[in-house]
């Protein structure tokens, strides 16, 4: 064994090995002992760790002395040292069982020669063995394992929600409604959507709290329920639909959907002789008021859902600016020529504004005198004027029909007619003469006109006609009547007993005829308009206080300076404000004088 491993721990298979060599080396003859240092040695082969035992220099592993041994001198001589027989096999006295394993592992590999360092396997060139083929990879079923258990229990979940489903009847899923168009308008729908197709709906099976009428249509699972009328404001509407299949009629139940409408707000237009005319947003408590368009003169404006529509004066003739509710993205409106417009009104539901027109430079022998003129609010277009044949004929009255295009007007003879303004090229429809039409109620294409000395109620879809019902108790002759849903306010002037005019007042009539005073003045204090909101939940009441002290102002629809808007509950007739300012967003048209 070399001396590079002196210092390395021995097996325990070296160490049987050592063991056997000395006790061999002792059973052995004697060696011979070294002549006198005189005498000429013969050097012959001997193993190499025989020599490496010689005193001297140690090799060092890089091939130095070692510096230890370095200064001890030996004197040269010539040794005659015999071989040493090599060592006899050692046969190891049977182990126990638990030796023997030991012993199996320490043997497994081949036991160098001690006398032959050449031989340890550890410095020995390893076999070359090729690189073992790695075994296929198994594939991974976990991940399909788990995606195919998801989509099981989905599945199962799924068909047990279709068999409660089946099982329970229909069940609303969904609830849709413009909860400020329903307040503003009539003809808005709640879509009230199930979770399965729906049988077809009875109006009978539908009820509606607080009541408002309606209609009924349903397509596949959708159910739309359409309010004829405008509903009230701040106030919660529930719905009721009793008995509803689906498509098989095999199970009933009942669906149920509320919802909450807002506070009402109104414009009203305040205007200025020191300083520019004012259109106010306010809502009916009056603290919260938001001036919307400023203009040096404001004759006229109306409101939709969408848009402001504004009259105003430039050097002394008409302007008509459109824009949305905010008074922003104004533009102009083209006229018909340079002239005067009155009467503006607007049709929510055809998107278009009307007025009558007069030249600026009209004569008796020319120019165009109170034409009715209407356009779309878009601005596309030439304006379109209404004619009959192919004459303009001068307007005395008119109006838009509530929830239409159509207009209804009396030209100066008196002939009424109704044109759908849709279709410019419609011919107007004859309706008799009139005096004057007094308002036309929403939802119902049913106007108050005047023939004569008698009011009546003419439907405008197949033209019949009633007399409109007296009042009672009975107030007098109105004066004006503007309708809503339910009834009206008739406007009468009263009188003492030798007929003199002593006051005013408004009275809520309902469609049977019962009336209720709602508002009076008296005085010098003159009413000069009554509108109801959309729904006639509230009315809107201008007055010009102390008339007699109020002087008109210089506009192109000249009015008294100071005007005064009273905002009463038409039910209980309850004055809940007064705003300072006139024409408010409810009325179809501005006051008339």
């Amino acid at each position: 064994m070399s001396t590079d491993d002196a210092d390395r721990p021995l097996t325990r298979a070296e160490l049987r090995a050592r063991r056997a060599a000395e006790e061999a080396a002792a059973a052995a003859p004697a060696v011979p002992e070294v002549p006198p240092a005189d005498e000429p040695v013969t050097r012959s082969a001997a193993p190499a760790d025989v020599f490496d035992r010689a005193p001297g220099p140690r090799r060092t592993p890089n091939g130095g002395s070692d510096p230890s041994t370095a200064s001890e001198s030996v004197p040269e001589a010539d040794v005659d040292l015999s071989p040493v027989p090599a060592a006899e096999a050692v046969t190891s006295p049977e182990r126990p069982p638990a030796e023997a394993a030991d012993a199996e592992i320490f043997d497994a590999a081949p036991v160098a020669d001690a006398t032959d360092g050449s031989s340890d396997p550890r410095l020995e060139t390893p076999e070359w063995q090729p690189h073992p083929t790695p075994a296929p990879a198994t594939r991974r079923r976990r991940f399909p394992l788990i995606l195919g258990a998801v989509i099981g229990v989905l599945v199962v979940v799924v068909a047990g929600f279709g068999v409660i489903t089946l099982l329970q009847g229909p069940r609303i899923s969904g609830v849709k409604i413009d909860a400020q168009s329903a307040i503003d308008a009539s003809g808005t729908r709640m879509i009230i959507t199930a979770s399965q197709p729906l049988a077809k709906v009875d109006p009978k099976q539908v009820s509606v709290s607080p009541q408002a009428p309606f209609t009924v249509d349903t397509s596949g699972r959708n159910l739309g329920i359409r309010f004829t009328v405008p509903l009230d404001d701040d106030t919660n509407y529930t719905v009721t639909v009793k008995d509803a299949t689906g498509t098989d009629k095999q199970r009933q139940s009942t669906l149920q959907a509320s919802f909450q409408t807002p506070k009402s707000t109104i414009f009203l237009l305040q205007r200025n002789a020191k300083g520019d005319d004012t259109i106010f947003l306010t809502d009916l408590g009056g603290k919260n008021a938001v001036p919307v368009v400023q203009h040096e003169k404001i004759d006229d404006f109306r409101a939709t859902a969408d848009h402001l529509v504004v009259a105003t004066e430039k050097d002394g003739i008409s302007e008509l600016l459109v824009m949305d509710r905010k008074g922003k993205n104004q533009r102009g409106l083209k006229l018909p020529g340079p002239g005067f417009l009155s009467n503006l009104q607007v049709s929510e539901r055809g998107n278009l504004v009307g007025y009558t027109f007069t030249d600026k430079g009209i004569s008796a022998t020319s120019g165009r005198a109170s034409i009715l003129v209407t356009q779309s609010l878009t601005g596309d277009g030439d304006p379109q004027i209404v004619k009959i044949g192919d004459k303009m004929p001068s307007i005395s009255q008119w109006a838009f029909v509530p929830d239409s295009s159509s207009v209804l007007f009396i030209d100066f003879s008196g002939a009424l007619f109704v044109q759908d303004r849709a279709d410019a090229k419609t011919a107007p429809t004859a309706l008799g003469s009139a005096q004057t039409v007094e308002g036309i109620s929403r939802g119902t294409y049913t106007a108050i006109v005047s023939r004569g000395n008698d009011l009546v109620e003419l439907n405008l879809a197949d033209g019949s006609e009633k007399p409109l019902a007296a009042s009672t108790p009975d107030f007098g002759v109105p004066g004006t009547i503007a309708p809503f849903p339910g009834g009206t306010l008739r406007q009468v002037a009263t009188r003492d007993a030798s007929g003199l005019p002593t006051g005013q007042i408004v009275t809520r009539v309902d469609d049977g005829g019962k009336a209720t005073k709602l508002f009076s003045v008296t005085g010098s204090d003159a009413i000069m308009q009554a509108c109801p909101s959309p729904s006639g939940q509230y009315s809107a009441i201008v007055v010009a206080p102390k008339l007699v002290n109020n002087p008109y102002d210089q506009s192109l629809l000249p009015l008294p300076t100071t005007m005064q808007t009273h905002i009463v509950d038409t039910k209980t007739g309850k004055e809940l404000v007064v705003l300072a300012g006139f024409d408010p967003s409810w009325c179809a048209q501005a006051p008339h004088r």
